[in-house]
């Protein structure tokens, strides 16, 4: 099983409204996309002063099947320009992890 971290910022401003659209779209988006080997997704947030920091943690069963969500260049991050709209900043390759004790 493999783990995919991702982490975007935004301004405290912002926040909610990043949030909404990871709620209401792009997660869902994700979910109806019915990726083979694809087992959910997690978001993770905590305010940082003039920033607040996301943290999604996506779930596969392997390496097929992140390339089936983000392409080849798999380690490229998947940010839709909704998304980049409300963030300040954000890594441009997503981490991934082998999941070793759960």
């Amino acid at each position: 099983m493999l783990k995919r971290l991702w982490r975007g910022w935004t301004a405290p401003a912002n926040a909610d409204a990043y949030e909404e659209l990871l709620r209401s779209t792009i997660f869902p988006g994700i979910v109806e996309r019915r990726i083979a080997g694809f087992l959910g997704i997690e978001l993770l947030r905590r305010p940082l002063g003039t920033e607040v920091e996301f943290v999604t943690i996506m779930t596969f069963t392997d390496h097929d099947a992140i390339v089936r969500f983000a392409g080849p260049a798999h380690a490229t991050a998947v940010v839709p320009p909704a998304a980049q709209a409300l963030l300040s900043r954000y890594d441009l390759e997503a981490a991934h992890y082998d999941l070793r004790i759960a």
